[in-house]
């Protein structure tokens, strides 16, 4: 998949989204506010946190009484203890910790820090915490249906989140949920300008399409959950982000020394 035009359309005037609500109705009005008409082929990007306030994926702090084992990582990375207590529920495993941070493995097989717990932009945020969705593919493709339905197109939809990377600063833009979008791209069996023939080339395609987006959804108080992208001709493909994933047994960073 290659384009020579690319476009990013920030959707603006989303209200502010609340637990039972339909994502695919605010996004439908959204687009019409904007003056935003879908093109077949078009990827509608979604704020995560969104979805999971639509979804109630909301915890109230009070509620969650620390483990033993969770008072113990407390104490060694100077970090709330019901925090620690709920990033252990949504891991598999901790991979790493420190400087107020567990690197995990979260429930949905993402490496990401806390588990992608967030206590930013949500109303009451001291006592409250949002979880990241439970099925993000699923919710992807739940709007997508309805979206191509009201629509008569073939749409995409990418769930993005914002997560740090090894060895980088700042956070950039991560694909956790699609629909209809070609997540990962092969491109082996392709040529380079010489006629070399890549043996290990893949373009993860979901995560440079939240990338993109987040560029515009901003990371404060700009109030930017959706962002239409044209010119990638998406829609149809079957697979989710979770094709992006790399199985823990290729994984140099936690098996290179076994």
């Amino acid at each position: 998949m290659s384009s020579k035009r690319l476009e990013a359309f920030a959707v603006t005037g989303i209200p502010l989204v609340q637990p039972g609500d339909d994502l695919s109705e605010l996004i439908i009005d959204g687009l019409a506010s904007n003056g935003l008409a879908p093109e077949s082929g078009d990827v509608i990007v979604i704020a995560q946190k969104i979805i999971s306030k639509a979804e109630n994926r909301i915890v109230s702090m009070s509620d969650i009484k620390p483990s033993e084992k969770a008072l113990e990582i407390a104490e060694e990375i100077d970090k709330d203890p019901a925090m620690v207590e709920l990033v252990l529920r949504e891991s598999n495993q901790v991979i790493a910790k420190g400087n107020n941070v567990l690197i995990v493995e979260d429930i949905r097989g993402f490496i990401l820090a806390n588990a992608g717990i967030d206590r930013s932009n949500i109303e009451d945020s001291e006592a409250k915490a949002l979880l990241l969705p439970e099925d993000a593919n699923f919710s992807a493709e739940k709007i997508r249906t309805a979206l191509n339905a009201h629509f008569n197109l073939a749409l995409g939809v990418v769930v993005t989140d914002s997560v740090g990377r090894p060895f980088r600063l700042g956070t950039v833009g991560m694909a956790i949920g699609s629909a209809g979008v070609e997540a990962l791209q092969n491109l082996r069996g392709n040529h380079d300008m010489f006629g070399k023939e890549l043996m290990v080339a893949e373009h993860a395609i979901a995560d440079a399409i939240a990338a993109t987006a987040e560029l515009l959804m901003g990371e404060g108080d700009e109030a930017i959950p959706l962002v239409l992208i044209r010119g990638l001709k998406q829609g149809n493909s079957e697979q989710t982000a979770a094709t992006i994933l790399r199985p823990e047994a290729e994984d140099l960073f936690r098996n290179g020394t076994k």
